[in-house]
């Protein structure tokens, strides 16, 4: 690679406007970013417009699948906020609680399938994928088995922790009729992920629109014309997610496309089931204490005076806030899937040029929902009540909330990098210090000891993600990308033991 004359097709793949981009490949972008050279600005705009191309191609499924999943919960609360504000409440605190309990488990155990499978595609090592999903999926259950009874006595729980009895017999009533979808999101996580991994997003996404589109129509005749209240848009959320569940898997076992990495149902899957269970703790440590820190907030807002219109007000801003994410989650796996995959291929390079493309597009589409936050506030809050009080409580929040999205754009995205890379345990530790010692004090004493009430908490949240990003932001910056290649390498040496398949090497 050191003459002239090998240097120049390289060069002129890259440099030439009339090359197409989409001729590039991942390892012609490597040797070329490898050259010692000055890269003048036109290559680096054709390659901020390659990795664009292949990240949208694999993003824009994928935040669909994430925004549309995520909207049949926050479909099925709009509902629930046109019955009463007290409905609104029970529903609104089962989902925070209890729905989000489990859901921080599944998605963060699910992203050591995110990690493992892709560094496994990466590297070629297909058969493998489908074992790690099986793998996954037995974990998952197991941990469904566990939560079911948190989900049962819901009611009794809430009241623990400080929750009215009105708010929390509700919160059961909700809860309860949530228990199938406790099954479903064991299942379902893990086959997403084991799609993602291998950049089979669109069949994702057409499955997403379908059962959200479907849901919708359901949810209406269940609460609206049979007048079946919580228990009926519980179950109506239950019956949506197992269809996801079906039909994934149906794809997964039919498709051509899984044709390589689904070889079939194989107890090879309880093989090494140990050391994947250490990485999946790991996973689900670093995203539960994030996702738990944001719904623990709402669940101490039910202990301030007023709690229906505290908790009204919150959830309804949560649920905005949510929604934003789920949109830069959607950019966060698909940042995660290319970081894996580079990193399996041995091109840290490449990883290091995706990590700064997909953080520079996700800040400039938060600012763009931070603008619309701010410009149809009273609009969005009419979708979900018509009760004054609860209406100006939250116009009171979105300044809170504004920047709550802004820092969506940075914050997902790192996190993203970290699944990728492997870096689980560190983020956990991270999260530790920046949420649970650092912004839930804050939180509570500006929410409590002084006149702000569900202001105050929300400031002890901005604070805690202000300070996790801002470390992630340095984490990443010292990354050293080829001794990331040199670990990946290590970790799928590892797993790839023809006979125990331990899948996981040391993190």
């Amino acid at each position: 690679m050191g003459s002239e004359e090998e240097q120049q097709p390289l060069l002129h793949g890259i440099d030439c406007p009339t090359s197409r981009i989409s001729d590039l490949s991942s390892t012609v972008i490597e040797e070329f970013l490898e050259q010692p050279r000055r890269v003048a600005f036109r290559c680096w705009a054709r390659l901020a417009a390659w990795e664009s191309r292949v990240l949208w191609i694999l993003s824009g499924s994928s935040i669909a699948v994430s925004v549309f999943n995520y909207m049949l919960s926050f479909v099925t609360l709009i509902f629930c906020g046109q019955m009463s504000s007290l409905e609104l409440a029970g529903a609104s605190i089962a989902s925070v609680g209890i729905q989000g309990l489990a859901y921080g488990i599944m998605l963060g155990m699910a992203s050591a399938v995110q990690t493992v499978c892709g560094q496994a595609y990466g590297a070629k090592r297909l058969p493998a994928m489908g074992i790690i999903c099986q793998r996954a999926i037995i974990l998952h259950l197991g941990a469904a088995i566990l939560l079911t009874p948190v989900y049962w006595w819901a009611g009794p729980i809430l009241v623990a922790i400080g929750q009215s009895e009105d708010i929390s017999v509700q919160g059961q009533i909700f809860a309860r009729g949530l228990i199938p979808q406790l099954y479903a999101f064991a299942i379902n996580c893990p086959q997403q992920r084991f799609l993602q991994a291998q950049n089979i997003v669109n069949p994702l996404a057409y499955i997403s629109t379908g059962v959200f589109t479907l849901h919708i129509l359901l949810s209406w005749l269940v609460v609206y014309v049979a007048d079946y209240g919580l228990t009926g848009a519980a179950l109506t959320l239950s019956f949506s997610w197992w269809l996801l569940v079906l039909i994934c898997g149906i794809y997964i076992l039919v498709s051509p496309n899984c044709k390589e990495t689904w070889t079939g149902f194989s107890w090879k899957a309880f093989n090494g089931i140990w050391p994947y269970f250490k990485l999946t703790i790991a996973s689900a440590v670093m995203l539960c204490l994030e996702i738990w820190y944001n719904q623990g907030l709402t669940l101490i807002s039910g202990l301030l005076p007023n709690p229906t219109i505290s908790l009204d007000s919150l959830s309804i801003c949560m649920n905005y806030w949510c929604w934003s994410l789920q949109f830069m989650l959607g950019l966060s796996a698909a940042a995660s899937v290319r970081v894996s995959n580079e990193l399996g291929a041995g091109n840290p390079k490449v990883a290091k040029f995706s990590v700064f493309v997909v953080t520079g597009t996700s800040i400039l589409i938060s600012v763009v929902f931070t603008a619309i936050i701010l410009i149809f506030q009273n609009g969005l809050t009419k979708l979900f009540t018509s009760d004054p009080e609860v209406i100006q409580a939250v116009v009171e929040l979105i300044p809170m909330l504004s920047i709550s999205v802004f820092l969506n754009g940075i914050q997902p995205i790192l996190s993203g990098v970290a699944i990728g890379s492997g870096w689980q345990d560190i983020v956990a530790y991270v999260n530790v210090i920046c949420f649970y010692i650092i912004g839930l004090p804050i939180g509570c004493v500006l929410g409590f000891k002084t006149d702000m009430g569900v202001a105050g908490i929300w400031w002890g949240m901005i604070t805690g993600v202000g300070l996790q990003t801002i470390t992630l932001i340095i984490l990443t910056a010292r990354t050293n990308w080829n001794a990331e290649v040199v670990k990946a390498a290590d970790r799928l040496k590892r797993s790839a033991s023809e006979e125990a398949l331990n899948l996981v090497g040391a993190i």
